[in-house]
C-alpha cells in the first residue's frame, strides 16, 4: 500500500469505501445527511488537493487488538478522515470532528480508540496533550476509564509504552497526556493541548467551557476537536449551533472550515416509531442484537408514556419532541419564530401598534416590546433588562453575556431596574418607527411599580389613572392562549434571531387550575426566566382588546386616544 492516497485511490481504500458502500447500497437505511455526506467526501476528494496517509492508517488500526471490540466501518470512516486525511500543506483536512449519533452507537468507545492512537508516536508529535471535557466528572471520565481499561488489561505489554493512573495517561516516548476535566472553565485556563474532546455537549447550556477549552489550541502542531453528543433538552445551546452549521455545511450553504458533520438521526417524528427506521440514528445499530432488544423494550415504555420515557425519541433517536410536558407548542413553532423582521420595518412606519411589560421583580429580570400586525403576523420588537444585583443569575446557564452582546439584553448596575429605563426604550423605538402606541399591556402588580414611569415618558393620564393602559388579568391571559396558540402553529410571530426569546418561550409551561383554567407560568422558577414572552402575552393581549373594541363600536366612532411619537 502506498504512504500517500488520492482522489479515488483514497474513496477505494476499505477504510472509506466499505462505509460508502453500505450506505448506497441501502440494505440498512440512512438518514438524508449520511447521503448528503458521502457525497461532500466524494467531492472533496475528487476536486481538492488532499490525501489520505494509508501507512499511518494501518498503524493507528493495528493498535485495534488491544480493544475489547472491532471498530464499525463508520468508525473507520470517521476516523482515518479526522485524523488521517491532509491538504497539500500537510494540515489536517478535518480537524474538527461533530459526531451527533443516537444512544447506544458507542461513541465513548470510538473516542476511546482515537485518543489512545493520538497519544502514540504513530502521530508524529510529542506533547500532544488531550483533554477530555464534560459538564460533569462522571462523563469527563467515560472515555478516559476506557482507555485505563485497555492498558490495565495488556498491563504486560503497555508499561513498556505508557504511565497511568487513575487521573493521568501518558505515553513515556511523545510525553502525550490525556486527563478529564469537569465543567470548570478556569481548569483550563492556560493548557497547551493538541487536541480537545467535548462529550455529551447536549448538556452544554452556554459555549463558556468550550470557548477556555479551545483557546490552547494551535500551540500544538495540527490542533483537533472532537465534539460529540446524543440530543437533549437543553435549547439554543452549542449543540443546537453545531447542529445547524453541520446541516448548512451538508446543504452546500457554507465552507466547512475544517467541520466534519457526521450526523445521524430519524428523518421524522414519525420514524420514532418505525423500527425498521431507527438504525438511521444509530449506524452500529446492525452489529448489536442485545443494544436492539433493549430498544424494543424502552420503546414499549414510550408507547405506554410517551411524555415520562420521551428519552427515547430524544436519546436514542436525535430527535425532538414535539412539545415539552406542558409546554406552550412544538419546538419547531418557537424555531419558527426566527423570522427575519427587516422586511417588516418600512411597513410599521407610521403603523398602529400595542406595548407590553412584564417582569417580576425591578431587581431581577425585565422584558418590553411594541407588537405590530402586519397582514396577520405578529411583528415583535422587544428587549430585556438584567439585574446585576439579582440573586438568581448564579442559577442561570444561559449565554447572557452572548445575548447582551448581540443587543437583546442589558445589564444594569444598581440595586434594581430603574423603572423608567424601559418605558423609555419603548417610547424612543416608538418615536424611532413614527408608531401609534394604542395600549400597554401591564398586570395591576407591575403598573403599580411602573406607573409614574409611564405617566411622565410614555402617556398621559385619563381621569381613572390609567391613559391606554390595559391591566392584564389571568382571566386575559386565558381568553388570550388560543389566539397566540394559533399564531405559533401557523408561523405568524416574527422576532427576528432572538435566542433569549425563544429560551424564554422553551421555559414557559400552560398551568391548569382546578377550575380548568389555564394560564402561563414558569417551567422552574429561578433559573429559567419567562418575562421575554411574556411581555408578547402582554402586549398581545391589548392588541386583542382593541380588537374587540373595535368590532363592538358603531361604524365611524374611534376607539380611544391613540399617542404618536
Amino acid at each position: 500500500m502506498t504512504k500517500s492516497c488520492k482522489g479515488q485511490e483514497a474513496l477505494d481504500l476499505s477504510y472509506l469505501a466499505d462505509y460508502i458502500s453500505l450506505v448506497e447500497e441501502h440494505k440498512y437505511p440512512y438518514c438524508a445527511e449520511q447521503y448528503q455526506l458521502i457525497d461532500y467526501v466524494k467531492r472533496m476528494f475528487l476536486s481538492e488537493d488532499i490525501y489520505i496517509d494509508a501507512e499511518q492508517a494501518d498503524k493507528y488500526f493495528s493498535y485495534e487488538k488491544y480493544f475489547p471490540f472491532g471498530l464499525f466501518p463508520w468508525e473507520k470512516f470517521v476516523f482515518v478522515l479526522h485524523n488521517c486525511t491532509y491538504t497539500a500543506s500537510g494540515s489536517l483536512r478535518w480537524p474538527v470532528l461533530f459526531l451527533y449519533v443516537g444512544r447506544g452507537t458507542g461513541k465513548n468507545g470510538y473516542l476511546g480508540f482515537e485518543d489512545f492512537c493520538l497519544l502514540t508516536p504513530t502521530n508524529g508529535i510529542k506533547h500532544y496533550n488531550i483533554d477530555i471535557f464534560a459538564t460533569t466528572e462522571d462523563q469527563a471520565e467515560t472515555t478516559f476509564k476506557d482507555v485505563y481499561n485497555v492498558l490495565e488489561d495488556n498491563r504486560d505489554k503497555m508499561q513498556r509504552f505508557f504511565y497511568w493512573n487513575k487521573e493521568v495517561i501518558i505515553n513515556l516516548k511523545t510525553k502525550s497526556e490525556l486527563k478529564f476535566r469537569t465543567s470548570s472553565p478556569r481548569s483550563a485556563d492556560g493548557a497547551r493541548p493538541g487536541k480537545v474532546d467535548h462529550d455529551e455537549v447536549h448538556a452544554y447550556e452556554n459555549s463558556k467551557l468550550i470557548d477556555v477549552a479551545v483557546g490552547g489550541l494551535g500551540k500544538v502542531p495540527r490542533p483537533r476537536r472532537t465534539i460529540m453528543s446524543t440530543d437533549g433538552f437543553v435549547r439554543e445551546g452549542p449543540l443546537d449551533k453545531e447542529k445547524a452549521k453541520g446541516i448548512r455545511i451538508l446543504n452546500g450553504e457554507i465552507e466547512d472550515n475544517g467541520m466534519l458533520p457526521f450526523i445521524a438521526r430519524v428523518d421524522s417524528p414519525d420514524e420514532v416509531e418505525m423500527p425498521e427506521m431507527w438504525y438511521k440514528a444509530n449506524p452500529s445499530l446492525q452489529y448489536l442484537p442485545d443494544l436492539l432488544q433493549e430498544m424494543k423494550t424502552e420503546f414499549q415504555n414510550y408507547l405506554d408514556d410517551k411524555i415520562s420515557n420521551i428519552s427515547f425519541a430524544v436519546k436514542r433517536m436525535n430527535c425532538l419532541p414535539q412539545q415539552t410536558e406542558g409546554g406552550i407548542t412544538a419546538f419547531d413553532n418557537i424555531l419558527a419564530t426566527n423570522q427575519d423582521i427587516t422586511p417588516y420595518l418600512s411597513k410599521l412606519q407610521g403603523r398602529q401598534c400595542t406595548a407590553g411589560f412584564d417582569y417580576m421583580k425591578t431587581d431581577d429580570f425585565l422584558s418590553a416590546g411594541l407588537l405590530f400586525d402586519v397582514d396577520g403576523t405578529d411583528v415583535w420588537i422587544t428587549h430585556t433588562w438584567v439585574c446585576k444585583a439579582s440573586a438568581d443569575l448564579s442559577r442561570i446557564k444561559a449565554p447572557l453575556q452572548e445575548w447582551e452582546a448581540a443587543g437583546l439584553l442589558s445589564f444594569v448596575d444598581g440595586p434594581e431596574i430603574p423603572p423608567e429605563i424601559p418605558v423609555i426604550w419603548v417610547a424612543q423605538k416608538a418615536a424611532e418607527l413614527n408608531a401609534k402606541v394604542a395600549m400597554t399591556g401591564i398586570d395591576n402588580y407591575r403598573y403599580t411599580l411602573l406607573r409614574r414611569a409611564l405617566r411622565e415618558n410614555l402617556y398621559a393620564s385619563d381621569e381613572k389613572g390609567y391613559g391606554n393602559i390595559m391591566l392584564v388579568r389571568p382571566s386575559n391571559e386565558m381568553m388570550i392562549m388560543p389566539v397566540i396558540t394559533s399564531q405559533l402553529v401557523n408561523h405568524k410571530l416574527a422576532v427576528g434571531d432572538n435566542p433569549l426569546f425563544r429560551w424564554a418561550m422553551n421555559n414557559t409551561k400552560v398551568c391548569t387550575s382546578s377550575a380548568g383554567n389555564m394560564t402561563y407560568g414558569k417551567i422552574e422558577p429561578k433559573s429559567r426566566k419567562t418575562d421575554p414572552f411574556k411581555a408578547y402575552v402582554a402586549a398581545k393581549a391589548a392588541q386583542n382588546k382593541i380588537a374587540e373594541q373595535i368590532s363592538s363600536m358603531p361604524m365611524g366612532k374611534s376607539v380611544m386616544n391613540v399617542f404618536t411619537y
